[in-house]
């Protein structure tokens, strides 16, 4: 178990230094391969197989707070690297940021990506929900705020800004 732990761990560290290469690509594949890692160990997913053995071994407090970081970084660091990938899956954005947003819904970078795959998935208002919010919990990052202008641009605005 701590072995898989360390393995997940490794793979997000690889994923990271891929993003930071601008190798988005073998970084989503090195984020996926550290959730795989952890797949059995997550009590709260169900077995692949029920009714087959236990439910998986036991974590300590510890190992379970390693378990939820690791896979939310994932998630969201999956998220960030679709958004830089062409074509962009808004679709898969959305769906991995509210999977962070479920353990951390305070986390501006998820609100932040939630924001901008719903506004092109055309869900305005949901856009504007997590954009704003975002916004209120990351005021001073300049990317984030930029974002908020994407408020300025929807229909529902009337298309123009004031």
């Amino acid at each position: 178990m701590e072995k898989r732990l360390q393995e997940a761990q490794l793979y997000k560290e690889k994923g990271n230094q891929r993003y930071r290469e601008g190798k988005y690509r073998d970084a989503v594949s090195r984020y996926h391969r550290a959730l795989l890692q952890l797949r059995g160990l997550d009590p709260s997913l169900p077995s692949p197989i029920p009714n087959l053995g236990p439910q998986g071994p036991a974590l300590t407090p510890e190992q379970e707070n390693i378990l939820h970081t690791t896979q939310t970084d994932c998630y969201n660091n999956l998220a960030a690297c679709l958004l830089q990938m062409e074509p962009v899956n808004y679709e898969r954005v959305k769906e991995y940021s509210q999977k962070v947003l479920e353990r951390q819904p305070d986390n501006a970078k998820a609100l932040y990506r939630a924001g901008v795959a719903f506004f092109h998935l055309q869900d305005y208002d949901q856009a504007q929900h997590h954009l704003l919010a975002a916004v209120s919990r990351q005021p001073k990052d300049s990317e984030i705020r930029c974002s908020s202008n994407l408020l300025s641009i929807t229909p529902m605005s009337g298309g123009t800004s004031s």
